[in-house]
């Protein structure tokens, strides 16, 4: 038996969530099939960051929207997933980590994102707590950080809530077309079919890609990420630094949280777990950041599993090779903030078959002809 309905979507993370809710509020019927958990890779195991600052300039647009979104997330789906808005403050280290950040002002403005550059003489008197090393910064406001355990559940409890029928523990193992609709089989032998496909899996998209005649080169990535005990509160800024080889930030509680390097996974089970000595490595970064930092107990690791692209942003938009599909994968490491808008822009996508978000820079068609 196959069960029929007007969308199909493969991945459950915050992106391909918040398409599911979208969607059904705009009153069309819509399965989605997630291999494990919802949120239970990247959009669930990441640093939390909700940041606009630093981002490749044609994802801006996006962020912009996302960040439109999680400020009405509370009404959007009953949560505000601990959305804080704490600034993010990015700092520069050498004096060409300072041009970086000087440059990226106009880029900024272009976007009516607003930042506010930390000199010399400011940085240190504005943050006390920042080490030596640190020589300047640039501040954006409007950003700040959420918990990734929390976004994923909450959108596809809203999306059932407004009529979507969300299947975890459902793999997907072929994939079908036949000129008019797609099937879907899961592991279990379930049959899925719709006329328009969502391809919103993460690092699996690239298979789905490639299903379809149209494989990019993407790759595993997993981010190492800790967190200390809790220590008394005096970090409010989400931290970043450019480069991006260190970031933390500290929650009211007081426990930090910060990344670094990468751990290792095998994509096939799915497994994945930080590295201690990768670890080890995020935490000297960051007490070179913050001196204060030193001593403190790592309590916790964790990684995952999220796709990156060589030119380390998404794929997104329609199939070069089928009709009806559509591709939102590969967000490199950085797409949680991105989540819910991907996801308001792909049910316009489908619905009104166009968006007013710029799109060109992330189609398929980058990484040549099938």
């Amino acid at each position: 038996m196959t069960t029929s309905c007007d969308v199909l979507i493969q991945g459950g993370g915050g992106a391909g969530c918040s398409a599911a809710l979208h969607l059904a509020q705009r009153g069309l019927r819509v399965i989605l099939l997630e291999r494990g958990l919802v949120g239970g890779q990247a959009s669930g195991v990441n640093y939390g960051g909700v940041r606009q600052q630093g981002r490749n300039p044609a994802e801006l647009p996006i962020a912009r929207l996302s960040r439109e979104i999680w400020g009405r997330l509370g009404t959007l789906v009953g949560t505000d997933a601990e959305f804080t808005v704490t600034g993010h403050l990015k700092l520069a280290r050498t004096d060409a980590e300072e041009a970086e950040l000087i440059a990226y002002l106009d880029v900024a403005k272009q976007h009516d994102l607003p930042l506010r550059m930390v000199g010399r003489n400011a940085i240190h008197r504005e943050y006390p707590w920042l080490g030596p090393k640190v020589v300047a910064g640039s501040f954006a406001p409007e950003d700040g950080a959420a918990n990734p355990r929390l976004l994923a559940p909450a959108l596809a409890n809203a999306a059932r809530a407004a009529g979507a029928d969300i299947r975890e523990h459902a793999e997907v193992v072929a994939h079908t077309h036949d000129g008019a609709r797609f099937t879907l089989r899961t592991e279990v032998g379930d049959a899925f079919s719709a006329p328009v496909l969502l391809n919103m899996a993460g690092f699996w998209g690239g298979a789905v890609a490639e299903a379809f005649g149209e494989a990019v080169p993407i790759a595993p990535l997993s981010p190492n990420m800790a967190v200390t005990e809790p220590l008394p509160y005096f970090i409010e800024p989400n931290l970043g630094v450019v480069g991006g080889n260190v970031y933390l930030r500290q929650i009211p509680r007081g426990n930090v949280i910060l990344g670094g390097g990468h751990g290792e996974s095998d994509a096939s089970v799915p497994w994945s777990r930080p590295l201690p000595e990768v670890t080890l490595e995020a935490t000297q970064l960051a007490v070179q950041l913050v001196p204060a930092l030193a001593g403190a107990q790592i309590i916790r690791s964790w990684t995952g599993i999220d796709g990156q692209m060589p030119d380390r942003i998404p794929v997104i938009g329609p199939s070069r090779t089928t009709p009806g599909l559509f591709h939102a994968f590969g967000f490199s490491g950085h797409g949680f903030q991105l989540g819910p808008g991907i996801g308001a822009i792909m049910a316009e996508l489908v619905v009104d078959g166009h968006t007013d978000i710029p799109l060109d820079a992330f189609r398929i068609e980058r990484f040549g002809q099938p």
